[in-house]
């Protein structure tokens, strides 16, 4: 969430923001709340200071063996005012956070003007893109190969959550392991979270409440189907305060991913295109804000990193104001060619949120050990989310007799070279 003390010294400039975002928070009633509050807070103040003037003026007169039978009332007046002042601060505060939890964050100066993702700004691409020929789609050769079955998916979940059997399987485990290597490799501690987490740690990430029609939610035990691993490795450091010592933290993790995609009707939700589960290599660091634009580099090159082992033409976009998300400050998506589909496919977002999750989630650091603590900067970016990448390699990767070949970088994960 955003500063307080930012929104009410900048409520024009927060109020277009949220605009450029899709947005449009009550941003006068904010304004309006955090004015009583502070009124509420310094005629509480006051009025406690002079019970504690007075509480000694009672006790001198009860010493002296005077009358103070007054000066008691008066001071039971006191006491109620400040005890309806108290209740009022805690109902202004609770308003507050709600207007708050829907304010998006703030967009920093690069990222491109644009009202949607035709204004997204191509930074570079690496490949040729290639004609879909006699290709069969990756959903017609997987049924072919038995590698995906689509079908008893379907008859044990719904649509949206595939069955990869046989070399289809290992072929999935191999791209994660290789991953997940890879990561390691570059410096990030692998973590295997819950696949499960509270509202607090959804709220703390901006998934909630904005986002809550996306969710798989279990209410009787009050907890929710993570969307990313992001959710429960952020939360790992929430109400935390870490050392400067400690920055940048940088953590890799597996997980399935599990989304109800309300908004997706229309959408083209053949084969691996759009799926309600999937599976995911995150990648999440926390740093010091000065540190934070720079991580963001190189968090995305590490995500890159994957498709050219892979041998897959890819090309990275910034998003422009209206495209990118609700809690990102700046969002680069990488994006792999789909020979079939005849288009790019988004497989990663990488995305530096600033302050804006620690805020929620209370993630704080110390410069030095006497410094008042102070909001790390946290990332994050998929590397990779790997259906749309078993597109691209069905794709790219099928040979002209109806097979598929194993890309060199996972021929020794998967223990075979053709499928």
């Amino acid at each position: 969430m955003l500063d307080a003390k930012f929104i009410r010294e900048h409520p024009d400039t927060v109020r277009a923001n949220a605009a450029a975002k899709h947005t449009q928070p009550d941003i006068d009633g904010q304004v309006k709340l955090d004015e009583e509050r502070r009124q509420n807070i310094q005629q509480a103040q006051e009025l406690k200071a002079k019970r504690n003037a007075v509480s000694e003026e009672i006790a001198a007169l009860k010493k002296a063996k005077q009358n103070a039978d007054e000066k008691i009332v008066e001071m039971r007046v006191v006491g109620d005012t400040i005890k309806a002042l108290d209740d009022r601060l805690r109902e202004v505060e609770t308003a507050m956070d709600e207007i708050a939890y829907d304010i998006p964050n703030m967009l920093h100066v690069s990222v491109p003007a644009g009202n949607d993702a035709s204004g997204n700004v191509e930074v570079r691409r690496k490949g040729e893109t290639i004609e879909r020929g006699k290709k069969l789609d990756h959903a017609a050769l997987a049924k072919n190969l038995g590698i995906v079955d689509f079908e008893r998916g379907a008859k044990i979940s719904g649509s949206g959550f595939p069955l990869y059997t046989g070399k289809g399987a290992t072929l999935e485990r191999a791209l994660l392991n290789f991953m997940l290597n890879r990561h390691i490799a570059n410096g990030y501690t692998e973590v295997f979270v819950p696949l499960l987490v509270n509202e607090a740690s959804m709220r703390g990430t901006g998934q909630l409440p904005k986002f809550a029609e996306d969710m798989y939610h279990v209410p009787n035990d009050a907890l929710y189907l993570i969307p990313t691993a992001e959710v429960p490795i952020t939360n790992i450091y929430r109400d935390d305060i870490l050392s400067a010592a400690e920055l940048t933290k940088k953590h890799c993790g597996y997980s399935a991913c599990f989304r109800r995609e309300g908004g997706s009707y229309g959408k083209d939700t053949r084969g691996l295109l759009r799926l309600h589960q999937f599976n995911k290599v995150e990648l999440v660091k926390f740093t010091k804000p000065e540190d934070s634009y720079n991580e963001l580099e190189s968090l995305t090159q590490d995500a890159e990193g994957i498709l050219e082992a892979l041998g897959l033409p890819y090309r990275v976009i910034s998003l422009c104001a209206g495209d990118t998300g609700f809690s990102s400050a700046k969002t680069y998506d990488i994006e792999v060619w789909s020979p079939c589909e005849q288009k790019w496919l988004e497989v990663s977002s990488c995305s530096n949120f600033e302050d804006f999750q620690a805020r929620r989630a209370n993630i704080r650091y110390r410069r030095d050990p006497s410094a008042k603590p102070d909001f790390v900067h946290t990332l994050n970016g998929s590397a990779l989310a790997t259906p749309r990448v078993m597109v691209a390699l069905l794709e790219h990767y099928q040979t002209e007799d109806g097979r598929l070949r194993v890309p060199d970088a996972l021929k020794a994960l998967c223990g075979f070279d053709m499928i």
